[in-house]
């Protein structure tokens, strides 16, 4: 596959309508119309963007109204998305009017199998407008436990594409080790972070990956406030004016330098320019898959069979 050498990335720290599923779709097909438009091929978005993070599980409060946490869940499941669905084909079909690769955090449900477990999972579609990549995260953390099943070993591919080989992982799996060296042992270049984390450790982290993976790190975060949906019947628990993720999306290089952001407090856009040449240079000097690698010492096994509820 022919590989586009330089372009630029984007990681839009936008706003989900928050559980409006129809409403966050139709905001992520003009952001990606605006972001290619302006010169982005590769464009990822937050965590679960559609239709947003289930913010109620770091509410205050939330036992003096029995059954709220499950209302709660049945408005997430209600606004979640289908994979394949409506919502790809769309989402799909921008991908390949704007030529750029889309990456985006959604809340999936399998309606059709009459499940009621949601997942957070990151859709890829690659520039022709094909769904290349369906990854659910691994483990989803302390309480978002009661509402996200865990991922498997069968969506954690990265994928081959004309912008380079682009993984993907969701927020606090990127801190699991031998899950970040298996994307690293595929030989991914470019590691979108999509995260609801805005904390310095966070930061931090990145920084570390793009060293330890020699690879580009695309982190991005929303900027959400309750501000913006004043008295969201899902969102008790919160000030009028709490800001609960501040953002702070970055761009990292193989060196671990940043690139661009963080952006703070706002809405917006945060680019930089990919050179995947500057990966195979910075390898010089650490290749943890390789070189630097003592394979005679050290393995990696990997389950990447389906973890289905039936045989």
């Amino acid at each position: 596959m022919d590989q586009t050498r330089r372009y630029t990335a984007a990681a839009v720290q936008a706003t989900p309508v928050f559980l409006d599923r129809e409403a966050t779709t139709d905001k992520a097909l003009q952001l990606i119309e605006d972001v290619a438009a302006a010169g982005a091929r590769l464009i990822a978005f937050p965590e679960a963007f559609i239709a947003g993070y289930p913010y109620w599980l770091w509410g205050r409060d939330l036992d003096d109204e029995p059954g709220f946490e499950q209302k709660a869940f049945a408005a997430l499941w209600r606004e979640a998305i289908d994979v394949p669905g409506p919502e790809t084909e769309r989402l799909g079909e921008a991908a390949r009017k704007t030529g750029s690769c889309v990456v985006i955090g959604v809340n999936e449900r399998e309606s059709a199998f009459g499940r009621g477990t949601l997942f957070n999972t990151l859709l890829t579609f690659g520039p022709d407008g094909r769904l290349i990549g369906r990854r659910r995260k691994l483990v989803p953390t302390y309480r978002e436990r009661t509402v996200w099943g865990q991922g498997d070993g069968s969506t954690m591919a990265v994928h081959e594409t004309p912008l380079g080989r682009i993984g993907a992982m969701i927020c606090w799996e990127n801190f699991m080790p031998l899950a970040r060296y298996h994307q690293y042992a595929q030989g991914e270049q470019i590691h979108v972070a999509a995260t609801a984390d805005d904390s310095p450790a966070w930061q931090s982290l990145m920084t570390a990956i793009a060293a330890e993976g020699r690879v580009y790190v695309v982190s991005v975060c929303p900027y959400f406030s309750t501000a913006q949906f004043p008295g969201h019947s899902m969102l008790r628990g919160f000030g009028a004016d709490d800001v609960i993720h501040h953002g702070r999306s970055l761009i990292i290089s193989p060196s671990g330098a940043t690139l661009a952001g963080p952006l703070e407090n706002q809405e917006g856009v945060v680019t930089a320019e990919i050179d995947l040449d500057r990966i195979i240079e910075e390898k010089h000097s650490l290749d943890v898959t390789g070189h630097y690698a003592r394979l005679d010492i050290f393995s990696l096994a990997v389950n990447e069979g389906s973890a289905l509820p039936y045989r």
